[in-house]
């Protein structure tokens, strides 16, 4: 099979999973708009212990949070930042799906970080024992680098494995799970298993998505779990 029919073959998987993902996201939105109604006036009353000019500014972004847990690690970062001094280091580390960058965002004084967070809600952050700030942002996507040169393929003890470059460089990014050999021979299509053998390059979140939808469907936990209830 040539690299064309295997995407296509990838592609009308991925179309099924989406349109059964939709479904799924909409209840969680519900869920989400009823969690924060209950949980807003104790998000203003923990606003009311910090600087008034800094509660102002974060008050959207705490409004942003979607969990409890999340909403407590804010309010720690806030107060660190309130007990340290108003200069800060301030770097941001962005975290994609596959790689990672790290950008330098200068000295800034507490209100300029505040004003991050509102203009950023998404952003994570911390401050360390020398006062530096560190925000993650967490990006569901391939970072330039593997976009540019990312590769899926299978390793020698049979997991589903992300290259940094050509597998036979064995520049491992990630590992995800570990394939049923057999299952996938008897049901993939001829030449499917080649073609991950040799590795299939990574171009986009797309691509991506695709080829990890298709192979978990041959994940060894998965695939004896489809015997059992054969049986």
């Amino acid at each position: 099979m040539n690299s064309s029919r295997l995407k296509k073959h990838i592609k009308r998987h991925w179309k099924q999973l989406k349109r059964k993902i939709g479904a799924v996201a909409t209840c969680a939105v519900v869920i989400g708009l009823v969690w924060w109604g209950t949980h807003l006036p104790n998000k203003v009353e923990s606003l009311l212990s910090l600087k008034p000019q800094l509660a102002v500014e974060t008050l959207r972004y705490l409004q942003s949070t979607s969990s409890e847990e999340e909403y407590l690690e804010d309010i720690d970062f806030l107060k660190k930042l309130r007990s340290s001094n108003d200069i800060h280091q301030v770097t941001l580390l962005k975290k994609y799906i596959c790689g990672q960058e790290k950008q330098n965002l200068g000295n800034l004084n507490s209100n300029q970080i505040g004003a991050l967070l509102e203009n950023h809600p998404t952003w994570k952050a911390d401050v360390d024992d020398h006062g530096e700030v560190v925000f993650i942002e967490s990006i569901s996507d391939l970072s330039p680098m593997c976009k540019q040169k990312a590769y899926i393929s299978m390793d020698i003890e049979g997991n589903l494995t992300m290259y940094e470059d050509s597998p036979k460089k064995e520049k491992v990014l990630k590992t995800f799970f570990q394939l049923d050999i057999n299952s996938m021979e008897s049901s993939l299509p001829e030449g499917v298993l080649e073609q991950l053998q040799s590795g299939i390059r990574i171009k986009d979140i797309d691509e991506y998505n695709s080829v990890i939808s298709t192979f978990s469907d041959y994940a060894r936990e998965h695939s004896e779990n489809v015997m059992k209830r054969t049986k």
